[in-house]
């Protein structure tokens, strides 16, 4: 382990468009950094006026990611977790609203002692202390303070609202000393199909505009749909005023996952090493050597598997980020190629314009040829006739399912319905005055202020009974802790006559009052989940909900099962001793025939 030294600050800011990657740039440097045996955090910066991510629309910022202290956040910090294998809190995730919140209320506790309170110096030292604090906080499980703070600066080099925290770092790299601190700008270089030469103006104009402010970038780091000549290389160092091994190519990839290796093969540890003084080895160490491994095997995959999202946010992919990140990280443990087919959950609605419209037609198509289907969390009544109409071509037709919060809930009107007859059964939701309430509000709820009324964070969920698929997925735990984001439940008065029908309530909250897991008997894989485990699902430890879908959608489960839930033979090394050339069929034996 590395020896203690100063705190590291690495700075990512972007330029020319928003949605560049800096996120996965932030990452990969950090998963880089951490194969070299330092331990990373991560802070990100989102200029917008909101205190959290809470409120948003998807299709504002995507998805709102949620953290185990209960965090609304933006989903960026699901990209850290995920390629850092870290746990983060709200705290990791900084607002202008955050900021100016804190400012005001030191303001009106008397604080600044009658002083004209002002951004600077009053904003930009709030942003400066917040960082500081925040990157001491242990995020590995070990609790050991980080040694290196990677910071993305959410938004463009030029946004007004940006330009107090650009002012805050060109004060905190003097404070922190150079040595200490280093800026990576992450550019876009667009290659025009009318000329098909690629420009370097837009990172020209970015990184004078960075400048302007103050700050200098270290690392360029190019972002293009193409691998990117030497001679324009050449010309960004030239008219930027770096040297040219400080330019850094990152093309358009099939998986984020080789991004880590391309930053490697451009010699960035051996710029971090010298830069930032840091007492590391050239070479990474085995982990970076299992992405490689990983990133090798996405790419010859075969076999395919395809799963149905019945979602209604389904026109931006971010809205459901982690869940396409953990069915991911599922088909790949077991060696199959994911094709996820989004399914506007409204088109699946039953009505004489809708019956007849292509529309219609193809979103049912496409939900009958699927392996597996999903419907995940949301809000609203939308799209909610859909969703049970999904459910129940599920159950009849014994298709694998996995239902995330409301995709439970609504697992369990479905059933309320079709199967107990109580016909107006509803969520409490969608409609306050049903007869039968089988989903219901929280006793706690509060249906006031916006923002941080749910139930959030990990909660812990106790296995009731041993014949479990689930608890068997999980390694035969007791009892799980995973995340939650919801204001309903499932009704716990009502539970009896479900289970006397065969659906099963196989979990719940440590007091028994709140339902978490239910299963359906005499079926292949009929599983609702009350809390997100796609939240905690990592490239290289697949959620085990998720996981059994896809081995449920690829015929597997039974096999997996019998072989005590190991994706190898070799007990805990399903990814270890994979070398680039290595046959998955033989390292991961599940076929269909299996």
């Amino acid at each position: 382990m590395c020896a203690d030294f100063p705190m590291k600050y690495i700075l990512v800011t972007g330029g020319v468009i928003s949605g560049i990657g800096k996120g996965i740039i932030a990452s990969s440097i950090g998963t880089i950094l951490k194969s070299c045996g330092l331990r990373v955090t991560a802070i990100k910066i989102d200029p917008y006026i909101n205190i959290d991510a809470g409120t948003f629309s998807p299709y504002e910022h995507g998805e709102v990611f949620v953290l185990n202290d209960g965090g609304e956040v933006d989903l960026d910090l699901g990209n850290y977790e995920r390629f850092l294998d870290i746990s983060l809190y709200k705290d990791n995730n900084i607002t202008t609203g955050k900021i100016y919140q804190h400012v005001i209320n030191k303001e009106r506790h008397g604080d600044y002692l009658g002083k004209t309170v002002q951004v600077v110096p009053h904003i930009t030292d709030a942003v400066q202390e917040w960082v500081m604090n925040q990157a001491k906080v242990p995020v590995d499980d070990d609790k050991k303070e980080p040694q290196i703070c990677v910071i993305e600066l959410g938004g463009t080099i030029g946004d007004i609202e940006g330009m107090p925290f650009v002012e805050a770092f060109r004060q905190f790299q003097f404070k922190a000393k150079r040595e200490n601190f280093c800026n990576i700008h992450v550019s876009l270089v667009p290659q025009p199909n009318a000329t098909g030469e690629q420009k370097t103006k837009p990172t020209q104009n970015s990184v004078r505009a960075l400048r302007g402010l103050g700050l200098s970038p270290d690392l360029i780091v190019c972002r293009s749909a193409k691998p990117i000549e030497m001679a324009v290389k050449e010309k960004i160092s030239m008219f930027c005023h770096v040297e040219p091994e400080q330019v850094i190519f990152i093309h358009d990839v099939s998986s984020t996952y080789r991004v880590p290796i391309l930053l490697e093969e451009q010699g960035i540890i051996k710029y971090f090493k010298q830069r930032l003084n840091l007492p590391i080895d050239d070479q990474p160490s085995d982990l970076l050597m299992k992405w490689k491994k990983m990133a090798c095997r996405y790419e010859r995959l075969l076999k395919v598997c395809s799963i149905a999202l019945v979602g209604k946010y389904t026109k931006l992919s971010d809205c459901y980020a982690s869940v396409f990140k953990a069915l991911e990280h599922s088909a790949l443990a077991i060696n199959y190629k994911l094709d996820l087919m989004y399914i506007d959950s409204t088109e699946l609605e039953c009505s004489t314009e809708a019956e007849n419209s292509v529309k219609y037609h193809q979103a049912w198509q496409k939900l009958c040829k699927a392996d597996g289907i999903l419907v995940p969390g949301g809000f609203g009544i939308r799209g909610t006739e859909g969703k049970l109409q999904a459910i129940s071509w599920a159950r009849k037709k014994k298709k694998p399912f996995l239902g995330v919060c409301l995709g439970m809930q609504l697992a369990v009107v479905e059933f309320a319905r079709n199967c107990l007859n109580w016909e107006d059964a509803n969520s409490t939701e969608f409609d306050p005055g049903t007869k039968n309430p089988v989903v219901i509000d929280m006793p706690e709820h509060n249906p006031g202020d916006m923002g941080g009324t749910m139930r959030l964070g990990k909660r812990r969920t106790v296995f009731k009974t041993e014949n479990s698929v689930l608890r068997k997925l999980y390694g035969d735990e007791i009892f799980v802790e995973e995340r939650h984001r919801h204001r309903y439940e499932v009704n716990p008065e009502l539970t009896h006559c479900f289970e006397e029908k065969g659906l099963k309530f196989v979990g719940h909250d440590t007091e028994g009052n709140r339902m978490e897991i239910i299963e359906l008997e005499n079926h292949p894989y009929f599983v609702g989940v009350q809390f997100h485990p796609e939240f905690s699902s990592r490239p290289m430890k697949p959620s085990p909900p998720y996981l059994g879908l896809l081995l449920a959608a690829t015929g597997t489960l039974n096999a997996y099962l019998q072989r005590g839930c190991k994706l190898s033979p070799r007990k805990n090394d399903s990814y270890s001793d994979l070398s680039d050339d290595s046959s998955p069929e033989k390292e991961f034996p599940y076929s269909d025939t299996s």
